[in-house]
């Protein structure tokens, strides 16, 4: 990544964090590493709206690892409803499993660590570190992608994902110390979410105006590569997937293929779909002797 002149954008997000921050379970004193490492799983590719009331009860259900683990995998894909992307419940299981049997029940504060557990990618091990246990790392979604393009590089819009360059520029923006880095790290994100929005960006409210290199350069249409863009849901594979699984999680004895076949009228994208869940583990079963969730 080329040197240039990173504009102190910390003291004032910092500041702007304190006062506009949106109240959310995960950012209230004592919540636990075990419910940051189950929000951020949650959180991935799902409104924090539709989070918030999942997580509360599975962290009623499951107040540590070990609960969860002592639990057969089906309990974790029921609860988790229509989140969304399931295979994301069987990781959380498996992760479980793993600090139950590996780490005392604790869930580790290392970076290697978090991501040698099963299902945890780079992005979920840093915001662990980062917002459970405040260490200094940069953390990177899709919204602290589109400030840092927009503030830092002069670009409407951040590309591609590129961890080697996404990374250090991050890292460039945080303080030294741990405690602001963190609160850095969670201010960026809460502007994306928040204020500078993909569409429509409401720059005039923004704690970061005036040493926005976008807005500075009167804000030039984006002409680089963009980032893939999701697939439409209304009769994609993925909805199918969706009413296979939730004919599945509304029975508790196998249900018969000739019920699955009820549930979408194209019967090539219904055999694809249920083809994938075999594959993903979240269903198992056959033909004759029916389908269900995993149960072990």
């Amino acid at each position: 990544m080329e040197e240039r002149a990173v504009p102190d954008l910390a003291t004032p997000l910092i500041a702007w964090f304190e006062q506009s921050a949106r109240d959310l379970p995960w950012r209230r004193p004592g919540f636990s590493a075990w419910g940051t490492l189950v929000s951020e799983i949650m959180l991935q590719q799902t409104q924090v709206a539709r989070v918030v009331p999942r997580l509360e009860a599975w962290l009623t259900r499951w107040p540590t690892p070990a609960d969860l683990a002592a639990s057969p995998p089906a309990d974790a894909v029921r609860a988790w409803d229509r989140l969304g992307y399931p295979r994301r419940a069987l990781a959380l299981h498996a992760a479980a499993t793993a600090i139950a049997e590996r780490h005392g029940n604790v869930v580790p504060r290392d970076v290697d660590e978090l991501l040698a557990l099963p299902g945890i990618g780079d992005y979920t091990a840093r915001a662990v570190a980062v917002f459970a246990y405040g260490d200094r790392h940069p953390v990177v979604d899709v919204n602290v992608r589109r400030v840092l393009a927009r503030s830092v590089l002069g670009q409407g819009e951040p590309g591609p994902a590129k961890a080697k360059v996404d990374l250090p520029l991050m890292a460039s923006v945080l303080p030294a110390d741990r405690d602001a880095a963190a609160r850095t790290n969670a201010a960026v994100m809460e502007l994306g979410a928040l204020v500078c929005v993909a569409r429509a960006p409401a720059c005039d409210a923004c704690p970061i105006a005036d040493r926005c290199a976008w807005r500075a350069a009167g804000y030039p249409e984006h002409d680089g590569p963009r980032a893939p863009r999701q697939a439409k849901f209304a009769g994609s594979d993925r909805q199918v997937r969706g009413m296979v699984m939730a004919e599945l999680r509304a029975s508790d004895v196998p249900v018969n293929r000739s019920e699955i076949d009820l549930v979408w009228p194209d019967a090539e994208q219904r055999a694809r779909a249920l083809a994938s869940l075999l594959r993903d583990g979240l269903v198992v079963g056959d033909d004759v002797s029916g389908y269900q969730l995993p149960v072990a």
